[in-house]
């Protein structure tokens, strides 16, 4: 396997861990040593991103997870993703449920889902800096739903977390992504895993909505975390942690 990975902790049950867009596992360094207590988990940067390999052609999320849980020997796993993440981890439930235990989501879309106009434009804005990196940073960290994270001690990470991954992004040789269809957005009753679906007050309102729609699926639990944006796991490892044990352990 190409992707570059960290193990942790020991169990009977192996959690993977699933980064967001623009960042990489560090976004997990304070959450993995409480899941790791209980759990063994994986963590891997996501093709293009922290240590791994960059895009050559066209990437497909879904099968890079499954070649992950393929290298570990894993039948089945709990995947938990944050933002792209868990889209990714949408997306790979809905392809192969058999693989998947449980689904933990942490402020996701998914596939087919639209941005707010506003974000949309924000999202623009970062491409129209192309190449001068430390503007394109800048205007990535310029976001509402990170504004608590800006304020916190972990600013300096996750500045750096997105100033190496835009580095990154320039040595991509392709920039296309290949998701399974129909969009998942239109399949969100078919998910076959017990799902945790957790968002922070703070982020962006736009995701709220759908947080809801999860919300309403039979066999899904929607938790909001108070005063947390989108970066929660960063200023709010412990509730973050907590509730993903209590969903887990059910």
């Amino acid at each position: 396997m190409d992707l570059h990975y960290e193990i942790h902790g020991a169990g009977d049950e192996t959690i993977v861990l699933l980064h967001g867009g623009g960042t990489d596992m560090r976004t997990w360094r304070f959450v993995i040593p409480r899941l790791a207590a209980n759990y063994r988990v994986i963590a891997f940067d996501g093709r293009g991103a922290g240590q791994s390999p960059a895009p050559v052609e066209p990437a497909n999320y879904v099968e890079d997870v499954k070649m992950v849980l393929d290298h570990f020997g894993l039948e089945k796993a709990i995947l938990v993703g944050h933002s792209m993440g868990g889209q990714i981890a949408v997306d790979f439930d809905l392809t192969y449920p058999e693989r998947v235990s449980k689904l933990g989501l942490i402020a996701c879309s998914v596939t087919g889902f639209r941005n707010a106009p506003d974000i949309e434009e924000r999202f623009q804005r970062v491409l129209a800096a192309v190449p001068d990196v430390e503007k394109m940073t800048e205007f990535s960290l310029d976001f509402p739903s990170y504004d608590v994270v800006k304020a916190s001690p972990h600013l300096e990470l996750m500045t750096e977390m997105i100033r190496h991954n835009i580095k990154r992004w320039f040595d991509w040789k392709s920039g296309e992504s290949v998701w399974p269809q129909p969009p998942a957005i239109e399949r969100l009753d078919r998910l076959a895993a017990p799902t945790l679906f957790m968002i922070g007050t703070l982020d962006r309102p736009d995701l709220f909505p759908l947080a809801e729609q999860f919300g309403q699926l039979p066999n899904a639990r929607l938790v909001w975390i108070d005063g947390a944006d989108h970066m929660l796991m960063l200023t709010h490892p412990d509730e973050v942690s907590h509730t993903i044990l209590q969903f887990l352990e059910e």
